[in-house]
């Protein structure tokens, strides 16, 4: 009898993932209309907060941002954050860290530098801080 009834179960249970796989398609458009759209990340730097913005290529042809950010407070060291990639476009932004390397930059001016892997084929590079765009570049592919 206790046989009979696991059988059935496990045949419940195999009907059931049988069906959710019918209906994969339609699962999948519902969870991407489901998702919210991003927020931007909290900036904390205001506008003239942030200068000398560059964009080059190095020698693999990956991009290198580079700027210098103020932070008053030398407990904090200013940084990049690792950068999002869609596509041949990328965004980068600028936050805080702990200071953990016992001195404080000149003037409390970070010299901030990220080098985005994989790029080459990244066309687009936009520095963002929050909801504002501090700079925009437009780099030939690496061919």
């Amino acid at each position: 009898m206790i046989g009979r009834i696991l059988t059935a179960l496990a045949a419940v249970g195999l009907t059931a993932c049988s069906q959710a796989n019918d209906r994969k398609p339609e699962n999948q458009a519902a969870a991407n209309q489901a998702q919210p759209k991003k927020k931007p990340a909290y900036c904390f730097f205001k506008e003239p907060e942030t200068k000398a913005w560059a964009a080059s290529r190095d020698k693999n042809g990956n991009v290198v941002v580079k700027g210098k950010v103020f932070r008053s407070d030398s407990r904090y060291k200013a940084m990049l954050q690792p950068a999002v990639v869609t596509g041949t476009s990328a965004e980068i932004s600028p936050t805080i860290a702990i200071n953990d390397t016992g001195f404080g930059a000149p003037g409390n001016w970070w010299d901030v530098t990220a080098t985005i892997p994989s790029s080459a084929q990244v066309s687009s590079v936009t520095v963002s801080c929050g909801p504002r765009k501090l700079a925009e570049f437009n780099l030939p592919p690496k061919s």
